[in-house]
């Protein structure tokens, strides 16, 4: 079961690689929680939203497999995004032409062959540092 819960997380960045939002609805349930560092979100919508934003100020993001551990109904991925910021967004305003590098840290839980909950642990200030969006201190 660790082998199959483990190749389901790691299709879940496939949502970026592969540039579908419409992943979300095949990886996870209605009633999904994805706790992330500044919100929850809750819905299909609000997922793809965030998704569709993220990919429209970076189209060129992708997403790389650092460590993945799978134990029960638990899997931790540890993953480095990189993209140039190409286009403009609420969140991060016009585009800057600058390269992201980001590490973070999401552990998964799997029930019932979906991503039932996750937590997303990622670095926003040293992205928007790398923006030029917040001051380096």
């Amino acid at each position: 079961m660790s082998e199959e819960n483990r190749a389901l997380a790691l299709r879940a960045a496939e949502i970026v690689n592969q540039r579908n939002p419409e992943l979300i609805e095949e990886l996870y349930p209605p009633d999904f929680v994805w706790h992330g560092p500044d919100r929850d979100i809750r819905s299909y919508e609000l997922a793809e939203q965030s998704a569709y934003m993220f990919l429209a100020a970076f189209p060129d993001a992708h997403i790389t497999g650092e460590d993945v551990i799978a134990e029960g109904d638990k899997v931790v991925r540890r993953y480095t995004t990189r993209g140039t910021h190409q286009g403009e967004t609420e969140m991060f305003g016009p585009p800057t032409g600058r390269q992201i590098e980001q590490k973070g840290i999401t552990i998964h839980r799997i029930e019932d062959g979906k991503i039932a909950e996750e937590w997303e642990s990622y670095d926003t200030l040293s992205m928007l540092q790398q923006l030029g969006l917040a001051s380096e201190q």
